[in-house]
């Protein structure tokens, strides 16, 4: 169960194994059924989720009622709402599984326990935030100066297969357009 975080934290740090069971102690895992929220917009988001199985959305409706999809979290992403457990405040955002899925589920107050007893944690989701930092950057930039085409393929390379687990719908609201504009560009890619 726990393999797949322990493939994902490798990348960054270093762990014996015996590090690692503490690390991942006070995880709960935790399954949610298609289309449940793990978090709802004016909650308190008082968790960070390491996605083990399935997929989730993390979406918000912006001032005309739209739905905007963030990102989407498949196996071996995080998911939480970053502002609302670091500030306290409600969350805007929905967390929802595309799909029945398992993830394992840490507390803030757990995590700040982590940093304290292991300094290598803290270096773990200091370099996860600046690539998510990144990651963020290169989204509102997409968003901002690239057209819907390059938005399209840039999603296919980001997420290799997520296409086929979930809908078209789902796809147009993280791009920021209309269904029937992504069955357009979909149309004209796959003419060449």
């Amino acid at each position: 169960m726990s393999d797949l975080l322990f493939r994902n934290i490798s990348q960054y740090i270093n762990l014996s194994e015996e590090d690692f069971q503490q690390f991942v102690k006070p995880f709960e895992l935790k399954t949610f059924k298609k289309k449940e929220l793990v978090l709802k917009e004016g909650d308190y988001c008082l968790f960070e989720g390491f996605v083990l199985k399935g997929c989730f959305k993390i979406c918000y409706l912006n001032e005309n009622g739209f739905e905007q999809t963030l990102y989407f979290a498949v196996e071996g992403w995080w998911i939480t709402d970053i502002d609302s457990l670091i500030n306290n405040v409600p969350s805007i955002l929905n967390i929802e599984a595309l799909e029945d899925s398992e993830v394992l589920m840490i507390s803030k107050k757990d995590k700040e326990h982590l940093y304290e007893t292991m300094p290598q944690i803290e270096k773990l989701f200091r370099i996860m935030n600046q690539r998510s930092s990144v990651a963020l950057q290169r989204r509102i930039l997409s968003l901002t100066g690239k057209t819907a085409d390059k938005r399209y393929l840039e999603f296919l390379e980001k997420y290799p297969g997520l296409e086929q687990r979930i809908t078209q719908q789902q796809v147009a609201f993280y791009l920021g357009i209309t269904h029937e504009f992504l069955s357009k560009i979909r149309r004209k890619i796959f003419e060449k």
